[in-house]
C-alpha cells in the first residue's frame, strides 16, 4: 500500500480584517528586526492594498498603497511577509500579484519598494516580478544596512 502526502492547500487572498490583525503582527515581529508597531496596522485596516493570505490561518500579508511621487501617484508595497514554514511556497507571488493588480486597477504605472540589501528570498522574489534596482539608501536600517528601492512599471 502507498500512501501519498497530502497536497498543500492554496491559501485564498483578501483583504485584512481586524481579526487578522494579532497573527499579522506575530508574522512581522518574527520576520523583521525592526517590526512595524501594531498600530501600523491598525491604520491600514479597510485600504484595498492591506491582504492577507489565509489557509486555516493567516499566513502572509502584504501592505501596498499609492504615494504622491512628484505629483504622479505612485504605488508603494510597504511591507510584505509570510510566516517561516510556509515560505517558498508561493504564497509570496500570490500576496504580490494581487497587491500589483489592485494598484495597476487604481491607476498607478509604477511600483516601487524599498529592501533590505541582504535580504536574498525578497530580492528573488522581487526581481521574478520584474523589479528592477534603481538606486541604494545608504544606512538605511537602524543596524546600518543599506536598502534598494526597486521599482517596476506595470
Amino acid at each position: 500500500m502507498t500512501t501519498t502526502a497530502p497536497e498543500r492547500s492554496t491559501p485564498t487572498v483578501r483583504e485584512a480584517e481586524r481579526g487578522d490583525l494579532l497573527a499579522v503582527y506575530r508574522i512581522e515581529e518574527s520576520s523583521f528586526d525592526q517590526p512595524w508597531p501594531f498600530t501600523a496596522f491598525q491604520g491600514y485596516l479597510g485600504e484595498r492594498g492591506f491582504l492577507v493570505a489565509e489557509d486555516s490561518t493567516v499566513v502572509g500579508y502584504v501592505v501596498a498603497d499609492i504615494i504622491d511621487s512628484h505629483g504622479r501617484d505612485l504605488g508603494h508595497i510597504k511591507d510584505l511577509a509570510v510566516r517561516e514554514p510556509c515560505r517558498n511556497g508561493g504564497i509570496g507571488t500570490r500576496l504580490l500579484t494581487r497587491a500589483l493588480a489592485i494598484l495597476e486597477t487604481e491607476g498607478v504605472d509604477s511600483v516601487k519598494l524599498e529592501v533590505r540589501k541582504g535580504n536574498e528570498n525578497a530580492l528573488s522574489l522581487y526581481r521574478t516580478h520584474s523589479f528592477e534596482h534603481r538606486r541604494t539608501l545608504p544606512e538605511y536600517y537602524s543596524d546600518g544596512e543599506d536598502a534598494l528601492v526597486l521599482v517596476r512599471h506595470l
